[in-house]
């Protein structure tokens, strides 16, 4: 795998050392014998490549030395210089030289490259344990994902759900109302009737001479519930103890009470007995 990054960093490499060595011969060579531009050009060369050999191999050796790296930057920053000077200086194809000038820079690059690659490299057994973690992230958040949308799509039909009845229900309500309220409305009318309230009137009307209630509507709306009546909670009255009373009531006036009279004395007096005991009692008394 380094191979990837190792072999350009190479080649990038020869071909700078290449390139200045001749440049550095074909420049100095006017100026000086051939060979002493030979040695000056094999120089840059040959420092280049031991600071880089060095540094690689402090690198083999999980180490780093700034002064190593700052030695092997400079021998690359002097030959760029020399290709740049050449190329300023040349009369023809200026254009050309100043384009491979950059190759000592990006041969450093890739070595650099190649340095990050190796310090961040990992063996397969790691990078499968990686992708395994990876893999299965992965599934518990689709898994996640799936189930969110399975909650909120069964969320979303149980509010549809309740949503329709509640409808319903409030349809149901509102037809409920609208019938009672015609219900009522007929009972107010015929209330309000001359006729009709008369009528209702002697219908309703208590058995007592000169007593003419007026009929009302009964209560619509809510009603407290009240606590259970002192009637209810008075100890039931034996037969003899009720045919006094009966007899009592029945002659406190004379002539002698009719039934009806008799039982609405005997229940506003605060006595309670059934319907059923009542008649008896009048019967044997009567």
């Amino acid at each position: 795998m380094s191979a990837r990054t190792v072999l350009p960093a190479v080649a990038m490499t020869a071909v700078s050392m290449v390139l200045t060595l001749a440049v550095v011969v074909m420049w100095l060579g006017t100026a000086m014998p051939w060979p002493v531009a030979l040695v000056v050009g094999l120089g840059i060369d040959g420092g280049w490549l031991a600071a880089l050999a060095y540094e690689r191999r402090l690198a083999a050796q999980g180490d780093h030395n700034r002064t190593v790296t700052a030695v092997g930057w400079s021998f690359g920053l002097l030959a760029t210089a020399v290709l740049v000077a050449h190329a300023l200086t040349a009369e023809h194809s200026a254009g050309a030289w100043l384009a491979v000038a950059w190759l000592p820079i990006a041969a450093k690059a890739l070595w650099l490259v190649h340095g990050l690659w190796e310090r961040t490299a990992l063996t397969p057994v790691a990078l499968d344990a990686i992708r395994g973690i990876q893999q299965e992230a992965r599934d518990e958040a689709a898994v996640a994902r799936a189930r969110l949308r399975a909650e909120a799509a069964t969320e979303e039909t149980r509010l549809t759900a309740v949503t329709q009845a509640g409808a319903r229900v409030a349809h149901v309500q509102a037809r409920t109302a609208q019938t009672l309220s015609s219900a009522w409305s007929t009972l107010e009318t015929a209330r309000a009737g001359e006729d009709t309230g008369r009528a209702l009137t002697s219908v309703t009307a208590r058995v007592t001479p000169d007593v003419t209630p007026r009929w009302d509507l009964p209560v619509w709306g809510p009603s407290e519930p009240t606590g259970t009546p002192a009637l209810e909670a008075a100890p039931a009255l034996t037969d003899g103890a009720l045919d006094v009373l009966v007899d009592e009531i029945r002659h406190s006036q004379t002539p002698p009470l009719s039934y009806r009279e008799m039982a609405a004395r005997f229940r506003a007096a605060g006595h309670s007995a059934s319907e059923v005991r009542l008649r008896a009692a009048w019967k044997r008394v009567a």
